[in-house]
């Protein structure tokens, strides 16, 4: 893997480009040859800290280390750059052999046709006969239609609520169908005359006198 080093304020040694080297090695072997890294120790209060930037093909991973030494400081930051390639590689793994695992799974069960039993060859005398048994054994669908049409007895509920109690006027028999919100409305007038009020399909109101 190629590594950039830049140094702020402090001197890099070689024992700790070295170090810096075979930890990049080995996060290059997780995320591929193709993968390179930036590397930059600086000092801030006596605190030393080192940026390590790794950039892969597809994965870019940042770690930074602080402790009192820059060798203390750089493995932090190897460590966890190194743990976010690994986590990186497994996702990448796993998202592989998802799909593979979810169509097998998925998969509809192969249903063959059953076998039609094997029958033995006719002889030569029973050839016609063979023939004739086969056209005969030949499945025909039939439909069969019931003799009477099924008659379906209605389901009757018995209702009080249709009838007037009262002598009503066609105005006032009117708004009280509307009222009950009913369409049917049977009434009676003050001369004793006998009405039926319903409504029609088409929602007008319809008067039937009752002899």
């Amino acid at each position: 893997m190629e590594v950039e080093f830049t140094a702020r304020l402090v001197k890099i040694s070689k024992a700790l480009r070295t170090h810096a080297e075979e930890g990049m090695e080995r996060i290059g072997r997780i995320l591929g040859k193709s993968a390179h890294a930036s590397i930059t120790f600086s000092v801030q209060r006596h605190l030393q800290i080192v940026e390590l930037t790794v950039q892969g093909r597809a994965q870019k991973i940042a770690a930074t280390g602080r402790a009192d030494t820059l060798d203390s400081a750089l493995k932090e930051a190897i460590d966890h750059a190194e743990n976010q390639a690994r986590r990186y590689r497994d996702r990448r793994v796993g998202s592989k052999r998802l799909p593979k695992e979810e169509k097998v799974m998925t998969a509809p069960p192969v249903v063959r046709p059953k076998s039609r039993a094997t029958q033995p060859p006719p002889e030569d005398g029973d050839e016609k006969t063979g023939r004739s048994a086969s056209k005969a054994r030949a499945s025909i669908a039939v439909h069969s239609f019931p003799a009477k049409a099924t008659v379906v007895e209605p389901h009757i509920l018995k209702n009080g609520e249709a009838i007037a109690l009262r002598p009503l006027t066609i105005e006032e028999a009117v708004k009280e169908a509307e009222f009950r919100d009913r369409d049917l409305l049977i009434f009676r007038t003050n001369a004793g005359n006998t009405f039926v009020l319903h409504r029609r399909r088409d929602g007008q109101m319809e008067l039937v006198e009752i002899p």
